[in-house]
């Protein structure tokens, strides 16, 4: 993929530079970051989940959702809410349709959400998009070796959605937590959206949309049109050995999304990268150099990710503009 030729790490050091520290410490009070990959997973981690509230706590942050390609992390949430939950830190699970689930499994979908899971992502290392993209490439490697993957698609070969992904959508519908397209191709995604809006879902997500999804800025506009959040992954962007994009990237994405339907997660969490914290600090200060006023941040990195988990923008937790 031709995003992957360039490193842009000196670049975004230099636009972050511009950033007043004061400010970006103001920008991470009750910031949300719904893109965590804490672990334990199967895959190599810089830091847990507890230790991830903690340093969310430490911040001034107001919440965090956990995502695992392979499960999700909403059935430990009590426990880990009798561990950390003092610290004030709103906690999240989410499951992603891949193969260790079942893929297009109803029944993992439902009994993920009434255990607490807020999103559900479509496939990502089991997308077929995902595959092709990967070839003769690693990307989210195991420490362990699992099975090989079989790549899924929500659509048939005729174009038309999948009865069980029909089925799942209705259950995200009635339970009212997130779609997220996961890693899909965006020939799935438009399939996918129209259906997920016909049967009454209402929360929408499109994660780092022009990495791997082979998304437009065309597309990006229609998409946010139709009332989908576009969410940027920091890790593309910040001091992160994933660094694929310049800082012109991003704000050209934003702008054809608007801030108003565009949020910022970490994406981060992986050995050798920014901690997600740390990540979204990061981000936050390439947001300053790049000119967006604060209100626009906010809306990023606050409010869009509130109103996707159904948070109340007037609780206490809410800094002052």
């Amino acid at each position: 993929m031709a995003e992957e030729k360039t490193n842009w790490r000196a670049e975004a050091l230099a636009v972050m530079a511009k950033a007043d520290e004061a400010a970006v410490t103001e920008l991470m009070q009750g910031a949300i970051d719904l893109h965590v990959h804490s672990g334990p997973s199967t895959m190599p981690r810089k830091i847990d989940h507890l230790e991830e509230v903690e340093e969310a706590a430490a911040a001034g942050m107001r919440g965090v959702l956990f995502k695992d390609h392979n499960y999700s992390v909403a059935p430990m949430l009590p426990m880990m809410q009798r561990l950390v939950g003092h610290l004030g830190v709103e906690m999240y699970g989410s499951m992603v349709l891949n193969n260790a689930v079942g893929g297009f499994n109803p029944h993992a979908v439902d009994f993920n959400v009434k255990s607490g899971a807020k999103l559900v992502f479509m496939p990502t290392s089991s997308a077929a998009n995902h595959i092709r993209n990967t070839h003769r490439k690693a990307r989210l490697v195991s420490n362990v070796k699992l099975r090989a993957p079989i790549a899924l698609s929500v659509i048939d070969a005729n174009g038309a959605l999948l009865d069980a992904v029909k089925e799942i959508l209705d259950i995200i519908a009635q339970n009212d937590v997130i779609l997220s397209s996961g890693h899909l191709h965006i020939a799935e995604v438009w399939t996918l959206f129209d259906e997920a809006k016909r049967r009454g879902v209402e929360r929408l997500l499109m994660n780092h949309p022009t990495y791997g999804l082979h998304c437009t800025l065309d597309d990006i506009r229609e998409l946010a049109g139709m009332g989908v959040v576009i969410e940027q992954s920091a890790c593309l962007y910040v001091d992160s050995r994933f660094n694929v994009f310049p800082p012109e990237q991003l704000k050209a994405e934003i702008d054809a999304a608007g801030p108003e339907n565009s949020s910022v997660g970490s994406d981060l969490g992986q050995v050798d990268n920014p901690t997600p914290v740390e990540g979204m600090r990061q981000m936050i200060r390439l947001l300053l150099g790049l000119g967006y006023a604060k209100d626009d941040i906010r809306l990023m990195v606050r409010d869009n990710p509130a109103r996707l988990v159904g948070l109340d923008l007037s609780a206490a937790h809410q800094s002052a503009a």
